[in-house]
């Protein structure tokens, strides 16, 4: 029979901690009890599964049921340093789980695992941190995901900016996948799902540095249920990226170097709203380099392009799907686009920073 002592003592280390103070403290980060409080109160808490549960400084994954989902692992990593850290349509925590998704998804992948590493500000309110940690575990738990391990450290005021969001993922490719944009040949096709640059804009206008009023939300978004829908249909897509910092220029640049094809956009099939339009026009930005977090530009042979086309529009994430462009053999490496007009322009790589910390 156990001492009551040493049960009493067992019921204690067993028991979750709970924060008491209001804001970010560096003890938070000293690892010690603070530390371990915030951790069991803020992110256990929310993220709660039989991985994280175990709270070792790793997280022990079985690989038989891995290898029986594909032949590959899909492993990435991103951090979200987005200003400010609450936008309309989304926040950062949101923005790090899709994001993070997007990054597997986008290579065929099933996204299955997360980690998440935050680096907080000696300050920052609790509640600002735990509405955050509640929407990345409201977006997991929504995509199928699970967070299963992590880490927290604090700098001193004005070291950081309130937050930053490191996560990694772990998927696993389908046996028979092979997505890359080494693939494209000229006459294949070019899809986005929807509309471009609403993120970028949102972000933009939510600093309320300018006069201005609109309904434009982010985009935040998980796309891997859309990549299956496509995959369905063509398993042999040929290929995909989601569409975030320098925007849809930057991505089909990154297509048409690695592939040496030349791209052609048209833009009148280009699917942009007109306030984001308006937003750009004001501001002398080119709405074809804002960053999106729900979109991707899927390349797929030409005789594929309909049902594709058809699957993206039966998804509520690919409802506004439309063909764009086609891949040409020549000019090698180059983007273009036909204008309104009828005249050509190229579309070169983002030069500098059209918009800082937009995700």
């Amino acid at each position: 029979m156990k001492n009551p002592l040493f049960q009493k003592i067992e019921q204690l280390r067993r028991r979750r901690g709970k924060v008491r103070d209001t804001n970010i403290n560096l003890a938070h980060g000293s690892g010690g009890k603070a530390m371990r409080d915030l951790i069991d109160d803020i992110f256990v808490s929310n993220f709660d599964n039989p991985i994280l549960s175990q709270l070792e400084d790793q997280a022990s994954l079985n690989l038989p049921s891995l290898m029986q989902q594909g032949d590959r692992l899909a492993f990435t990593t991103d951090s979200y340093v987005v200003d400010p850290l609450f936008f309309p349509g989304g926040n950062i925590g949101e923005l790090a789980i899709n994001g993070t998704i997007n990054d597997l998804a986008v290579s065929g992948a099933k996204p299955l695992y997360l980690t998440c590493s935050v680096i907080l500000e000696e300050g920052l309110p609790i509640t600002t941190l735990r509405k955050v940690a509640q929407s990345m575990q409201t977006a997991a738990q929504k995509a199928g995901v699970q967070i299963v391990t992590g880490d927290t450290k604090v700098v001193h005021r004005g070291a950081a900016d309130k937050l930053f969001i490191n996560t990694a993922g772990i998927g696993v490719i389908p046996t028979g996948v092979n997505i890359s944009a080494h693939n494209i040949q000229p006459g294949d096709v070019v899809i986005v799902n929807g509309e471009l640059g609403n993120h970028g804009a949102a972000i933009l206008i939510a600093r309320g540095e300018l006069a201005l009023e609109t309904n434009i939300e982010s985009d935040c978004q998980p796309l891997h249920n859309l990549v299956e829908t496509i995959l369905k249909v063509c398993p042999h897509a040929r290929a995909m990226r989601d569409a975030t910092r320098g925007g849809l220029a930057t991505v089909l640049n990154e297509f048409a170097l690695s592939s040496d094809v030349g791209i052609r956009l048209n833009e009148q099939s280009l699917p942009i709203r007109e306030e984001v339009k308006g937003v750009c026009e004001i501001l002398g930005l080119d709405p074809l380099y804002l960053a999106n977090e729900g979109k991707l530009v899927v390349v797929v042979e030409k005789e594929s392009a309909s049902t594709v086309l058809s699957a993206m529009k039966s998804h509520p994430a690919g409802q506004d799907a439309c063909i764009i462009g086609h891949a040409i053999a020549s000019p090698p490496g180059v983007v273009l686009l036909k204008t309104i007009f009828g005249a050509e322009r190229i579309v070169d790589m983002l030069v500098g920073e059209q918009l800082p910390r937009i995700c």
